[in-house]
């Protein structure tokens, strides 16, 4: 439904997105995931057609955006972060005008409208004008406009932005249930919503590709796992026992009284070790109080393919630097 291929675009001298390569397939629901400034928002503007890529291409339903702009954009609804309505008119007069715009027959208008204010839970505000409803509700009259057309593809740039708790569940469930008729991509910042409603995540910094996949299988694979285990020995064994297994790295480890001790140890990318630590401490005799390899949170997974391997190639360059010196 969405194919982007070696996606650039500069700004002058700045380029904000760096030959990026990804496809949504129909009826997936894909997280949109990058730091401010990432390029987020620029690849969203590329797709929807309000900027020209400086090279490569993007494809909506089959119409290329460059090529077949028109057609490509009668198959999305796009929700930007800053929803532009006019203060005088009624949501409903507005919601009218706008599926009008969009080409929904006069015959079948009403109902789209009506449609798309109770799945965006505005049914409320009909009657209000535009000015005068909250920021929250400003937010869901935007996707009641990205609704009205009835696209396969809904763009949605942070749609939770600036609603409630209450608001931000039913926006939740609503994006939940799109999913059965439509593909959506959405960026937000709010990690644990992604987590929550997407099948896939995408994450871009400084305008690359940084990670794509199922948010649960990409942390599982990262390398920030850490193994502890706590068994009823002193702490010289326990470590003894520990050190030397492949994929493990001990970082600490300190007494637990009255008779037992704790170490941890960071795990490596697609090392189990924690088979081959239970089966050393059974042969050893030792009882185990506690062995388990936890995962990193989206939010630590996000800062290492981010800010963290950033700070990971200033080190290299700066070993590299010594060496030559």
């Amino acid at each position: 439904m969405i194919c982007v291929r070696d996606l650039s675009k500069r700004f002058g001298p700045t380029l904000a997105v760096d030959r990026i390569s990804f496809e949504i397939g129909r009826g997936e629901i894909v997280g949109f995931l990058g730091p401010n400034g990432a390029g987020k928002t620029t690849t969203i503007r590329v797709l929807t057609g309000f900027h020209p890529a400086t090279s490569g291409s993007a494809s909506i339903d089959g119409h290329d955006v460059a090529t077949a702009s028109l057609a490509a954009r009668r198959r999305i609804g796009y929700l930007p972060e800053n929803v532009p309505i006019y203060p005088d008119l009624r949501v409903v007069e507005y919601l009218r005008y706008r599926a009008a715009l969009k080409g929904v027959p006069a015959r079948s208008r009403r109902a789209a409208v009506a449609q798309a204010m109770a799945r965006a839970g505005i049914e409320e505000v009909a009657r209000k004008l535009c000015g005068h409803v909250s920021r929250g509700y400003r937010q869901r009259v935007g996707l009641a406009d990205a609704l009205v057309a009835n696209p396969p593809i809904l763009i949605l740039d942070e749609p939770t932005s600036g609603l409630d708790p209450n608001q931000r569940r039913r926006i939740k469930q609503v994006v939940r249930e799109l999913a059965q008729e439509h593909t959506v991509l959405f960026s937000s910042h709010i990690l644990t919503e992604v987590e929550d409603v997407s099948s896939r995540i995408i994450v871009i910094h400084r305008g690359r590709l940084r990670a794509d996949g199922p948010a649960r299988e990409l942390v599982a694979r990262s390398a920030a796992r850490r193994l502890r285990v706590r068994a009823a020995c002193d702490l010289a064994r326990l470590t003894e026992l520990v050190r030397g297994i492949a994929g493990l790295t001990v970082d600490r480890g300190s007494a637990a009284p009255p008779d037992a001790a704790v170490v941890e140890a960071s795990v490596a990318a697609a090392a189990e070790p924690a088979a081959e630590v239970g089966r050393r401490l059974l042969a050893a005799g030792i009882a185990v109080h506690e062995l388990q390899v936890a995962l990193p949170t989206l939010e630590e997974y996000f800062h290492a393919v981010t800010e963290g391997s950033d700070r990971a190639e200033e080190h290299q360059l700066a070993a590299a630097a010594e060496g030559a010196a």
